[in-house]
């Protein structure tokens, strides 16, 4: 162990205090990043470019991601614009007959929806579509906000099995293919998300179920009771709902955030008029080429039949947003569809930066740990750099007790700590690289302890557990308070979580 390691593994904990403590890791992350590499060659001017090498690394590694992000929500953006995004989810809200099977049409067309376009982008058609529904047919508004975070937020965001962002993420730091990482993340949500939706139930919805007006709750009237609002907050001459934030106070889910659960879908063009039919042919034909897509990806990963490698998944899904979008565009805006594509696409990158952005330098600063990424950020002509966060680990190793439960259990505290800056992805790769590092001794697999931390940092942060989190807006639509929505959400979170775990070391 050098300085230099001391400095580092200095680093790292001060990322892990400034995400608890709910701060933004940037000038943390820059920080350890120039005293990492002053510390080790002690020159001035190669810790300052190296800041800057860093930053770019993380870039290149994950430019990917930005790109794939901005084809989803360019497409959505697109859809908007003739109301195919509504039309998208309106059938849906006719299988509701009771306050039960809406708890359950409820969670499984989240869950879906988010898998594909996100929870915040699925948020919006849910919460103007299927929610009232879901209220009228006798699901307490408590019980939807339930439904909705532990789907969407939760089980849904915590794999992110179809676009990928995360897997991929996670694998940047753990140095395993995004691939065997996805698969174990999409078990182990599954795991933490039945559980915690099962135990949900009977603690909290069985009991709040109760027959509702006729009526269709109305943006103005009370969503327990289908009345007046009783001084909750009534809805923008806009249309939008406000929301609560975490001291309880109304804030504006539009205004400008710094994380990708609380970025609203951008879109600056406005709505036009389409013909109905040309609208429902659209959200009929997007959900089911999306179909296809994925079911073009199971046959890749899990069998011989169609060509696949590591990592198509997010390229696939990316081309096809980016080809329904221009379709979509084209039929709707044919005298202007180049400059409407053009502007739909930058609309979602500069969403993927406000969303994402801040993952950067966070990133370069773990991959100073890494060797596969060290070498470069350092400006070394061989190439090949020290392994600061494997050295260190090793360092420590004697003192870990080499077995798979306590390293399954200490991924997901670790994991629970990261997600507490309220997104629960911006070290990912930090969470990677540990798992990498502790996994030889544990006799695990990098990629299950990697998925684990994924997991509970996705859950924690975004978000389940936290009230500053995209949990806010769960709350706002629900009309509901977002501290009583995290305490009905704590026991069966934190008992999914530690299944998983167990599970984990059972299965693999």
């Amino acid at each position: 162990m050098t300085v230099a390691h001391i400095v580092f593994l200095l680093g790292l904990v001060g990322l892990i205090v400034a995400m608890a403590l709910r701060k933004n890791v940037l000038i943390p992350a820059v920080a350890a990043t120039f005293a990492t590499a002053l510390a080790y060659d002690g020159n001035v001017a190669s810790a300052v470019m190296a800041v800057f090498r860093a930053t770019l690394t993380a870039g290149g590694a994950l430019f990917e991601i930005f790109v794939v992000i901005a084809a989803v929500t360019s497409m959505l953006a697109a859809m908007r614009t003739i109301g195919a995004d509504e039309l998208m989810v309106r059938p849906f809200g006719r299988w509701m007959i009771n306050g039960r099977v809406a708890y359950v049409v409820l969670f499984v067309v989240t869950y879906l929806l988010s898998l594909f376009f996100w929870p915040t982008p699925a948020l919006a058609l849910i919460g103007a579509v299927l929610l009232p529904a879901a209220i009228k047919a006798g699901l307490p508004p408590l019980g939807a906000a339930l439904a909705l975070a532990i789907s969407g937020q939760g089980m849904a965001l915590a794999s992110d099995y179809v676009i990928g962002l995360a897997p991929s993420i996670s694998a940047s730091g753990a140095g395993v293919p995004a691939d065997e990482i996805a698969d174990r993340a999409l078990v182990l949500s599954l795991i933490v998300g039945l559980t915690a939706a099962v135990l949900a139930w009977f603690l909290t919805i069985r009991k709040e179920i109760v027959r509702h007006s006729a009526n269709l709750v109305c943006p103005t009237d009370d969503s327990g009771t289908g009345g007046p609002a009783s001084g909750r907050p009534a809805a923008r001459p806009n249309g939008d709902l406000p929301t609560a934030g975490p001291d309880h106070t109304e804030t504006d889910h539009t205004a400008p955030v710094s994380t990708v659960a609380d970025v609203d879908l951008p879109g600056t063009l406005a709505p036009v008029l389409t013909r109905p039919a040309r609208a429902r042919a659209w959200a009929i034909a997007v959900p089911a080429t999306f179909g296809l897509v994925l079911v073009y990806m199971m046959l890749g990963r899990f069998t011989d039949l169609v060509p696949w490698s590591d990592g198509a998944g997010a390229s696939l899904v990316g081309g096809t947003a980016l080809v329904l979008m221009a379709a979509v565009t084209l039929t709707t805006r044919p005298a202007d569809t180049l400059e409407h594509c053009a502007t739909h696409f930058v609309d979602g990158l500069v969403y993927a930066f406000k969303a994402m952005g801040i993952i950067l330098p966070v990133a370069g600063f773990v991959y100073l740990g890494i060797p596969d990424y060290s070498g470069s950020i350092l400006g070394l002509e061989d190439g090949t750099g020290p392994a600061f966060l494997f050295d260190t680990v090793e360092s420590i190793q004697s003192y870990i007790p080499d077995n798979g439960l306590f390293a399954a259990f200490s991924m997901l505290l670790i994991g629970m700590l990261i997600g507490l800056d309220g997104s629960g992805w911006a070290g990912l790769p930090l969470t990677g690289g540990i798992a990498a590092a502790l996994a030889p001794q544990a006799g695990m697999d990098t990629a299950t302890l990697a998925a684990l931390a994924q997991n509970a940092a996705t859950w924690t942060g975004g978000g389940t557990l936290v009230i500053w989190s995209s949990l806010i807006v769960v709350a706002g639509f629900c009309r509901v308070p977002v501290g009583d929505l995290v305490r009905r959400l704590a026991i069966p979170v934190a008992s999914g979580l530690l299944v998983a775990a167990v599970a984990a070391v059972v299965i693999w």
